[in-house]
């Protein structure tokens, strides 16, 4: 285990978010989730196993964190993606592929986040206050500019969700799909998904 400096009274908390980075990294270099130890985690940061156990109850607690932390960035990634978008339209189809490419680029993290059971109800609560909801922002915007027909944004933005996931973990679980271009192939079943709902 590597060495580190006893961290100052009333520091503890600043030893958090070293904890999801070094578990978040590790997840990104192994195989699975599984893979990664509590133990292991502690000597990426350079602490003892009981201190990883003051911050997270178990190993399951500190993967829902990881996925907490990986819906954020996906959600800066899909911000940034439609910040140079003309219409609702372009944008919302930005954020589908921002989606896409980050659960190429980010293998372990997207399957982790989007595949694996989780029961705790923070990540769902913290996907429902990040990607889906400017998803959901981008569909309503759709249908205000009369480029979606009038409908349930929720169950319209879920669709398209299912759309951008399902293609996404082909992409990621079957990264030898013979396609010369697997993305301009995502972005035809984007596209495709919300031709379903053109007014």
């Amino acid at each position: 285990m590597s060495s580190r400096k006893r961290s100052p009274r009333g520091s503890g908390e600043q030893l958090r978010p070293e904890i999801i980075r070094a578990a978040k990294e590790l997840m990104a270099a192994a195989r699975t989730a599984d893979d990664v130890s509590i133990r292991a985690v502690a000597n990426a940061v350079g602490v003892s196993s009981p201190s990883i156990y003051l911050h997270f109850a178990d190993k399951q607690e500190l993967l829902t964190a990881v996925v907490i932390d990986v819906f954020e960035e996906l959600d800066r990634v899909m911000v940034a993606a439609g910040e140079s978008a003309e219409t609702p339209l372009d944008r919302l189809l930005a954020y589908g592929m921002a989606y896409v490419r980050f659960g190429w680029e980010h293998p372990e993290h997207y399957r982790i986040a989007t595949m694996d059971p989780c029961a705790r109800p923070d990540v769902d609560l913290m996907l429902a206050n990040t990607c889906f909801v400017h998803f959901r922002d981008a569909v309503e915007e759709c249908i205000a500019n009369g480029d979606l027909a009038d409908g349930d944004s929720t169950l319209i933005t879920i669709e398209l969700w299912s759309a951008a996931h399902g293609i996404t973990a082909l992409m990621v679980t079957k990264p030898d799909i013979p396609v010369d271009d697997p993305f301009a192939m995502a972005e035809r079943v984007l596209v495709a998904a919300a031709a379903g709902h053109a007014r």
